[in-house]
């Protein structure tokens, strides 16, 4: 068997994060035109803490579109106001009731998982700040019938005073919050500008013993595929086109071909700069399995 029907065998759902400009359903029929199993959206305004209720209607034809386009899974990004790990009684307050009503919303689409950035701690200490975490999801989420709905925990670049940028982080968190079956979004960019040297084989190695060890790779649900503009160990959270950045194509193809994350949803969020940038980083991200060319619908 050639190396590239291996890496086929264990090609993952490709897709990427989806505008929803004329309706939530618009992401999945742009997924489904760039022949992507998968997407990522925002239910909503992602930097205002009020959201527009969803009615009935938009949720009845999101699921009728998904359905037909049978993109899976659906991953949802909460909003960027979101703070979990808030030492501000006031900001600490609306995070919770916004990350609440995230929840909600995923709940009623129908969607996979909720990704969120665990948050800052500042003004406090980073024990204080992963306990305030834990005990933020706990009560966002105290009465809600989840079912199969779950929430990933993203790693963070580290930037400000951010935890999450350690896997240690994510363990702690989870293991706070025994009842919620957190899961983990893995994000490239972050980990590498965080501190995890992904570039050469040690550095790899080291990265995903450490990623098995704290959070195991099964529970790794989804991937944020980013190459990155800042350079390693910076703290700085800058995404950028996939192997044209401090990364590199040999070190992402190692992510990719991984095979411990053959079951995750990869998910590009570079830069969409240009009209055809999505669909220029996912050919790439396919090219990993043998696959440059996307099929004509």
């Amino acid at each position: 068997m050639s190396k590239a029907a291996k890496s086929k065998k264990h090609s993952p759902r490709i897709g990427f994060h989806a505008p929803i400009t004329g309706g939530l359903h618009n992401a999945l029929l742009k997924a489904r035109s760039l022949d992507c199993d998968t997407v990522q959206i925002f239910s909503r305004n992602p930097r205002g803490w009020m959201a527009r209720p969803l009615t009935d209607e938009e949720i009845k034809n999101f699921k009728k579109v998904r359905a037909e386009t049978n993109i899976s899974p659906v991953v949802i990004h909460a909003n960027y106001l979101i703070n979990l790990a808030a030492a501000d009684p006031n900001v600490l307050e609306k995070s919770r009731a916004s990350f609440r009503e995230e929840v909600e919303r995923g709940v009623r689409l129908g969607a996979d998982f909720l990704v969120v950035h665990p948050g800052s701690a500042r003004g406090s200490c980073e024990a204080d700040g992963i306990r305030t975490c834990a005990e933020s999801l706990k009560l966002a989420c105290d009465g809600l019938e989840l079912n199969s709905f779950r929430i990933l925990l993203e790693n963070t670049a580290g930037q400000g005073e951010c935890i999450g940028h350690r896997f240690e982080h994510l363990r702690e968190i989870i293991e706070l919050t025994p009842q919620l079956n957190l899961g983990v979004c893995l994000d490239t960019a972050h980990a590498f500008t965080a501190g995890y040297d992904i570039r050469d084989e040690d550095g790899f190695v080291a990265a995903f013993e450490s990623l098995e060890r704290n959070v195991c790779l099964e529970n790794v649900r989804a991937v944020h595929f980013n190459d990155s503009k800042a350079d390693y160990n910076s703290r700085v959270d800058r995404h950028w086109h996939i192997g044209l950045g401090h990364i590199g194509l040999d070190a992402l193809r190692r992510v990719a071909q991984h095979p411990k994350l053959a079951h995750a949803a990869f998910l590009l969020e570079t830069p969409q700069d240009e009209i055809r940038d999505d669909e220029r980083n996912i050919d790439v991200l396919r090219s990993f399995f043998g696959d440059s060319k996307r099929k004509n619908h």
